[in-house]
């Protein structure tokens, strides 16, 4: 079994003691003797032993297994404070005010690691690193090669993109020869347009919301509407500045803000140009804005699952000449 289904054990079990308990809590039969047996330690025992042990036995990273172990631990005394009768409460009250100190030391360590990752990405730019390694190394150097590293470094690569693009040069990026996409079918432009639409739609749509609806979903949906401004800022950006790039028998891809691709050239077994739509597929994968991808690659043996990467690029024939004569 893949190590990413093995990593989704303790979210799956969470949810089905939750659900089960809940279940058990709140019935009134035969189950529980009518009500008489709503113990807490049932639900305790499941969230509080069983699923740590989970957490450590299917995460190989020992710092994601425990923050994800005390996190599962925090949202189960939130379920258990409303699914465990009142009446059956003894130890939970306690939990219930513990779960506030756990969660200001949580923040408390993260607010300290993220502080730590921006001195260290701003110091790495100012000295011409690679951005992407600027970024990457840090991050994974406080919590490792993981699924929880790869969001943070997505997030990272965003909000640097969105505050500190100037200190970024495409030239930094690794790899002898680079490639351009922001020009393909104006990709740039349409990025630039949704930030400006989203700009002067947000104000409107929040003064509508907060008469027609109600100040807390005014609120809400003006923070989501604010945080995509953010997230088109930073691909508008991004677009312009990440290269693809061909370094030594590798091929780079970058895209906006997606997380890089390295290919080998040696795994590339077709590379050509194509003018017809890429319907999505678990087989392909593709980086591509708008309009019809201007090129087609074919791998000799899969990465994953992904059989095919399509391209659309600004200068499909010079980058398909560029990889033949690499290989």
């Amino acid at each position: 079994m893949s190590s990413s289904v093995v990593s989704k054990f303790p979210l799956l079990f969470f949810i089905a003691i939750s659900i089960w308990w809940g279940f058990y809590y709140q019935s009134n039969s035969s189950l529980n003797d009518f009500g008489q047996a709503n113990f807490e330690f049932l639900y305790l025992l499941d969230a509080f032993i069983v699923l740590p042990i989970i957490c450590f036995l299917a995460v190989k990273n020992k710092k994601e297994a425990l923050l994800k172990a005390v996190t599962l631990c925090c949202l189960a005394v939130w379920v258990g404070s409303y699914i465990i009768p009142e009446s059956s409460k003894f130890i939970w009250p306690y939990l219930e005010n513990g779960r506030y100190v756990v969660t200001a030391l949580i923040l408390l360590f993260e607010t300290v690691a993220i502080i730590t990752v921006i001195l260290a990405i701003k110091t790495a730019l100012y000295d011409d690193v690679d951005p992407d390694l600027a970024i990457s190394q840090p991050i994974e150097r406080v919590l490792g090669k993981g699924v929880v590293a790869a969001i943070l470094n997505f997030e990272t690569r965003m909000w640097t993109f969105a505050l500190l693009a100037k200190r970024i040069k495409s030239e930094n990026y690794q790899g002898s020869k680079q490639f351009t996409y922001h020009q393909k079918d104006g990709a740039q432009s349409n990025l630039l347009g949704f930030v400006f639409l989203i700009a002067l739609e947000m104000p409107l749509m929040h003064l509508l919301l907060h008469f027609v609806w109600s100040p807390m979903a005014a609120n809400i949906v003006t923070v989501l509407s604010a945080l995509s401004l953010v997230f088109f800022l930073a691909e508008y950006r991004a677009c312009g500045k990440r290269p693809i790039s061909i370094d030594g028998h590798d091929l780079i891809i970058r895209y906006g803000l997606f997380q890089p691709l390295r290919v080998s050239l040696l795994n590339i077994k077709h590379v050509n140009s194509n003018d017809t739509f890429v319907a999505r597929d678990k087989k392909i994968k593709r980086y591509n804005y708008s309009g019809a991808p201007n090129v087609e690659i074919v791998l000799a043996e899969p990465i994953g699952q992904v059989e095919r990467i399509y391209l659309g690029v600004d200068n499909p024939q010079q980058f398909i000449t560029s990889i033949k004569h690499k290989q």
